[in-house]
């Protein structure tokens, strides 16, 4: 067609896509623009490589910009909307869930900070999920294992099945990391004695580090992936099908965050002369966690603290009640220690760390990010710091057989 048409349709497009900007109710005020960047995962060669809807983006962006002077944006009010929400919710969360649910099994623990859901088989349990996860909160859902077929996820099986695979080795105090069979580790993994020795002829605390991790995963070890799919705590929200998982129904053009599933076995810190250490630092994952504990192996050999001594240990850290009745109870087999922060409280741990880092006479670099480079496990002493010098309060929850944590993205923790 002739060039005046084509100025005539791209005016009209513009126009419309103008109007129709200004009626947006924007998400936020900040940005300038009315629709967030679309990232394409595609890869292209030369100046074909735009995709459709990165041009649309930048279209209607550059037209929002040119439209809505940065004086003018649109009128709405975010904090009215948030004042607008139910104002029983945080009251109901805390203190009266109990006749909205009461056909639900739940505690409170960490100072009812953390949602546990006691019986995993109960189909409602998603509905006061969903009343927690929007306030950014952890929770905690038991008796996972009994869903599972136990004899999969066994040391010994797992080493039987997939011991002449090799695969990156994290030794957990000085992080040296070796690619060795990943059958030494497992041998090592109930038997002290078979276990690796560093320099002094301590003992090793390795960890066998996100073997194998998502589509390796499915590929090698199909039935379990099958089993812990099936075991999935709140699968409207967990499963890859669920109809409530936001990340698994994205369109192809987004960019995925590497939603796993992933292995992570360790040995436990209890065999060590230091306890000072974790298998895995403090730490932040972009996206949500689902983390089920479904194995916890009991060490044998010289050095290592028996169960009770274990016990003992654990009740020297700052827990809820109810923590403490569950480590009573001699049907629960207690795995792994975590130490969870909300995100708001990111920056000012991250200040109190590059502190101490210049107490201890480490360079602080201004690009140095201890918690992005996880270079921190946060033990005892500084946990109480923390509290007294930042006001920031460590959430204290063990983790037993068949556990399954749920953090929300942004939330740090150490295990």
């Amino acid at each position: 067609p002739p060039a005046s048409q084509n100025n005539e349709q791209g005016s009209t497009l513009r126009d419309l896509l103008t109007t129709t900007a200004g009626k947006l109710r924007l998400g936020s005020t900040d940005a300038g623009i009315a629709f967030a960047p679309v990232y394409s995962t595609g890869t292209a060669s030369g100046k074909s490589g735009r995709t459709m809807p990165n041009l649309l983006d930048d279209i209607i962006a550059s037209v929002v910009e040119n439209k809505i002077p940065p004086n003018r944006a649109p009128k709405i009010n975010v904090k009215s909307e948030i004042k607008d929400e139910p104002k029983d919710d945080k009251k109901c969360i805390q203190d009266d869930c109990s006749k909205r649910y009461s056909d639900i099994q739940y505690s409170w623990i960490c100072d009812k900070h953390v949602l546990w859901l006691r019986d995993h088989k109960n189909s409602n349990n998603w509905k006061l999920f969903k009343e927690c996860w929007k306030q950014g909160r952890p929770v905690l859902v038991s008796g996972m294992h009994k869903k599972m077929n136990f004899s999969l996820w066994k040391a010994e099986s797992i080493s039987l099945d997939f011991g002449n695979q090799q695969a990156d080795i994290l030794n957990c105090k000085d992080s040296i990391i070796s690619n060795t069979n990943v059958k030494e580790f497992w041998d090592g993994f109930e038997d002290v004695s078979k276990r690796q020795k560093v320099k002094n002829g301590e003992t090793a605390l390795l960890k066998l580090k996100d073997w194998p991790s998502g589509e390796d995963f499915k590929a090698m070890m199909p039935a379990r992936y099958e089993d812990l799919l099936k075991s999935l705590p709140l699968p409207e929200y967990c499963s890859p099908e669920g109809k409530l998982n936001l990340a698994s129904h994205l369109p192809g053009f987004f960019v995925r965050p590497d939603l796993g599933p992933r292995l992570c076995s360790a040995y436990g810190v209890a065999a060590t002369k230091d306890h000072d250490i974790g298998t895995t630092n403090l730490h932040i994952e972009v996206s949500d966690v689902v983390n089920i504990l479904v194995y916890v192996g009991i060490a044998k050999g010289n050095g290592v603290l028996s169960k009770s001594g274990v016990l003992k240990k654990l009740e020297e850290e700052d827990l809820d009640d109810l923590l403490r009745k569950r480590l009573k109870d001699s049907s629960e087999l207690p795995g792994a220690l975590w130490h969870i922060y909300a995100g708001k409280d990111a920056d000012k741990i991250r200040e109190f760390l590059q502190k101490i880092a210049k107490e201890q006479g480490l360079e602080v670099l201004p690009e140095h990010d201890p918690i992005r480079d996880q270079s921190w496990y946060v033990n005892k002493k500084l946990r109480q710091r923390l509290f007294e010098e930042y006001g920031v309060k460590t959430c204290t929850v063990i983790q037993f057989l068949g556990d399954a944590i749920i953090l929300p993205a942004g939330a740090l923790h150490q295990v």
